[in-house]
C-alpha cells in the first residue's frame, strides 16, 4: 500500500464501506500490505468501524526459522539444509521476501538445482555467498 495513490485508497475504502456487516451471505476479502515506515502517513484504510480487520506484522525470521523454511521447501532434513540456510540467512538477514526471492533467483541461475543422480537438491554455497543483492527488496522483486 505504500505505493498506492489516493484514488486507489479511495476505491478500496468505497469497496469496504459497501460491505454490509449485517448480511450473513456477504463475504469480502481484502489483503493489503505495506512496509512499516514506508506507508504515506496520509493514506489510511478505514474499515475498522465497518468490518473486522486483523493486522499481522511480519518481522524478519531467525536463522533457525529460515532453515525450517528452506528444509520444508526443498523436502530435505533440516540437518542437510543448515549450510544452505545459513548462507541464505546471512545474505537476506531473515527478511521473508528476500529469502523467497533469493531462492527463486538461485534456482533460475542454476546455483540451487535438483540432482537426478543424488535424488535431492544441490547447491554451491560459495556462489551463493558471492551473489549480489540490492539493499531494497522492492528492487529485487
Amino acid at each position: 500500500l505504500q505505493w498506492a495513490d489516493p484514488a486507489s485508497i479511495a476505491a478500496v475504502n468505497q469497496l469496504l464501506s459497501a460491505v454490509k456487516p449485517t448480511s450473513h451471505d456477504a463475504h469480502f476479502f481484502f489483503l493489503g500490505c505495506y512496509r512499516k515506515g514506508d506507508a504515506d502517513s496520509g493514506i489510511t484504510i478505514s474499515c475498522d468501524d465497518i468490518v473486522s480487520s486483523i493486522n499481522v506484522e511480519l518481522d524478519c525470521m531467525g536463522e533457525e526459522t529460515v532453515n525450517t523454511m528452506v528444509s520444508e521447501t526443498l523436502c530435505l532434513s533440516p540437518r542437510l539444509t543448515r549450510a544452505l540456510s545459513s548462507a541464505i540467512y546471512h545474505k537476506t538477514k531473515g527478511n521473508p521476501l528476500f529469502v523467497t526471492r533469493l531462492m527463486i533467483s538461485l534456482c533460475r541461475d542454476g546455483v540451487l538445482r535438483p540432482s537426478l543422480r543424488r535424488r535431492r537438491w544441490e547447491w554451491d554455497k560459495e556462489k551463493i555467498l558471492c551473489q549480489k543483492l540490492p539493499d531494497d527488496v522492492a528492487e529485487f522483486l
